[in-house]
């Protein structure tokens, strides 16, 4: 497949932001309960977060990838703790009329909770050097140029996921009532937790002290 490499970073960015995870949940939900703004900045802060991880693969920066596979079962745990923190939240959150100040302001928070979720899984570092090698870009990536053209397209291609996936949310936001808002928080507050419990629990026993499980 001959395209160039900034086609293949948004084709990239699309594919590993689409499918719907504990991160598009959160999304849709903030989409619906505080507006597109708020959805589209969440979706940012993953975008921003895959972005660092295709840099690391990109570049083949194996030293920082090695530290982050290592020590995966931490960032794991502390991942699926802050999704229960979230789901939680959201589970108990009130529905509102209209977006209000203290929400617009909270924008840079909406921003960092996705951004920290989503750079607390590591393995998305083995997902990108996988999906590079399938698109042919694992060897051509030498220098500085390419890497960079490439990384700009993962961005891109990520953010335009979120952008469609906001902005279509958005068009439903006014027709849902306080009442069925109140069961879209609920309902996204238990599928978050569920998110981060099935996290923790598949950690608990499996978190090293140490990197490989060494004592």
């Amino acid at each position: 497949m001959d395209l160039p490499f900034f086609i293949k970073g948004l084709m990239i960015g699309f594919s590993i932001a689409a499918p719907v995870g504990p991160i598009g949940v959160l999304c849709i939900q903030r989409t619906l309960h505080q507006g597109r703004m708020s959805g589209f900045v969440s979706g940012m802060g993953a975008a921003t977060a895959d972005a660092i991880y295709g840099s690391i693969a990109g570049f083949g920066l194996t030293l920082i990838s090695a530290f982050l596979i290592d020590y995966q079962g931490w960032f794991r745990l502390a991942g699926g703790l802050f999704l229960c923190y979230l789901g939680i939240r959201t589970l108990l959150a009130r529905p509102v009329d209209s977006v209000s100040s203290r929400q617009e302001k909270s924008l840079l928070h909406v921003y960092a909770t996705t951004f920290f979720l989503t750079l607390t899984n590591p393995m998305t570092i083995l997902a990108f050097a996988a999906i590079f090698a399938g698109f042919g870009v694992g060897g051509q990536t030498r220098g500085f140029l390419s890497p960079l053209i490439l990384i700009s397209g993962v961005f891109l291609g990520s953010a335009l996921w979120w952008l469609i996936l906001s902005g279509g949310g958005g068009l439903f936001r006014k027709k849902f009532s306080f009442q069925a808002m109140t069961w879209v928080n609920r309902i996204s507050g238990l599928v978050i937790v569920g998110f981060g419990l099935f996290s923790v629990i598949g950690m608990i026993g499996r978190v090293p002290l140490s990197p490989r499980g060494v004592p």
